[in-house]
């Protein structure tokens, strides 16, 4: 359609932050949005070694507890951290406990490939995410971070791209249904790249989808760059403590990427996802500290 969003922007003004057109069937631009406002959150990822295996010491109650302690604005429970079977009872509960401490649900993930060829195992993958959908519902959260996934064998990049393009728009209908946003993390595999990312961003046309902006999985010489490139199309962010530059890893630049994410007038959560050595317990506390004086 010849409508794009920074079109529809501009028909309703100043006014306009997101510049949602409901009816908008065109492939997705960079989000219009006017100032940056972001909201502190922590993904229960960071706490994986109490949370699952067996140095388990730790529920998502206990979780969503921790973060009310941290005074964070908002939780990500992390699907794999969810008891089986995953209850719409469940979900309430855990809605109503962050609810009771002040807390929101920023999203959560579901772990999915989108690479296979079309057949049982891609709808096997499509309904996974569509189960998680209703999941989301369930909890109000508002948005799913989703993958792309790795090549499969005997197959080309040109063809896992294609394939993924159409698992997402798929899943980007249902989830329309349901008033849930969809965002596709850039988690190696076939978007180890901005520009492979990008490459399947630009062909989904749906107002319910975005990019899940990981800013400690870009690998090139300047992964700063490669946040700026695709911040303009974020509608959930991660922050790592750590990045990788041209195969060397060090600290991550907090400075550095709250001012990119300002610049591109990034408005939403940033969510802590902690993956150091040192134990979550003593590092992300003095993180979170960080990154809220910057966003503040």
């Amino acid at each position: 359609m010849k409508n794009s969003r920074r079109a529809f922007v501009k028909s309703i003004g100043a006014a306009g932050l997101l510049g949602f057109a409901p009816q908008a069937a065109h492939a997705i631009e960079p989000i219009p949005r006017r100032g940056a406002h972001m909201k502190l959150s922590l993904a229960a990822y960071s706490f994986r070694q109490y949370l699952a295996g067996k140095t388990k010491s730790m529920t998502l109650d206990d979780f969503v507890d921790l973060c009310a302690e941290y005074e964070l604005d908002a939780v990500e429970p992390t699907s794999y951290y969810f008891p089986e079977p995953v209850t719409p009872e469940y979900c309430h509960q855990l809605r109503r406990r962050a609810f009771m401490l002040g807390l929101g649900i920023s999203g959560t993930a579901v772990g999915n490939t989108f690479t296979h060829p079309p057949g049982p195992q891609l709808d096997k993958e499509i309904a996974h995410v569509k189960k998680w959908v209703d999941h989301a519902v369930e909890m109000s959260a508002p948005v799913i971070r989703i993958f792309a996934g790795t090549l499969q064998k005997d197959t080309t990049e040109a063809q896992a791209q294609k394939w993924c393009i159409e698992a997402i728009d798929q899943c980007c209908k249902y989830a329309g249904q349901r008033g849930i946003i969809l965002a596709l993390e850039n988690h190696g595999g076939i978007v180890s790249t901005v520009d492979q990312l990008l490459a399947i961003v630009r062909e989904i046309k749906s107002d319910w989808f975005g990019v899940n902006l990981d800013t400690g999985n870009f690998r090139g010489p300047d992964p700063y760059a490669d946040i700026a490139k695709a911040a303009p199309y974020a509608v959930t962010v991660q922050v790592k403590s750590e990045i990788s530059a041209g195969g060397a890893r060090g600290e991550a630049d907090f400075g550095r990427i709250v001012e990119v994410l300002k610049k591109a007038n990034y408005r939403g959560f940033v969510a802590l996802e902690y993956e150091a050595k040192e134990d979550p317990k003593t590092a992300v506390p003095r993180h979170l500290k960080t990154l809220r004086k910057l966003i503040s």
